[in-house]
């Protein structure tokens, strides 16, 4: 039997930018990645925010978090995923690890791809001069 580990890197999103859309770009932390990453600029800022705003209002009628929603969301995906969530406080922690028991719905999770479908975020990953170096 053979197995494949796939495995995704990402950058975390900045400041709780996915858990807390109460921020606005001119609240934003000046210590944070976000004032340099695309996705955290401008007109791409506002955007985003109406994304993670939607999955909030899902997170809110399920009675959860929008991290735990997320997570929910990534366990349901398939049994080969496994979402490694960072945090550096033990509450974020225990939020996350109770997210296996947000159950979702065949209409839950198709209603979550059409508020937040693939590729919808604003702005790119990275500078197009960052890029270089995911890309190769």
């Amino acid at each position: 039997m053979s197995w494949e580990l796939g495995l995704s890197p990402t950058v975390r999103w900045a400041a709780g930018f996915s858990l807390d859309s109460s921020r606005s770009s001119t609240t934003f932390l000046p210590t944070t990645t976000g004032e340099t990453l695309p996705r955290f600029q401008g007109e791409n800022f506002q955007k985003n925010l109406d994304l993670v705003r939607n999955v909030e209002e899902i997170a809110h009628e399920k009675r959860c978090t929008a991290s735990q929603l997320a997570l929910a969301w990534v366990l349901a995906q398939g049994n080969d995923i496994v979402p490694i969530p960072g945090t550096k406080r033990r509450k974020y922690l225990e939020e996350n690890a109770s997210a296996p028991a947000v159950k979702l719905s065949t209409a839950d999770l198709q209603r979550i791809n059409e508020v937040f479908p693939p590729e919808s975020a604003a702005g790119g990953r990275y500078p197009e001069h960052m890029m270089v170096l995911v890309n190769g």
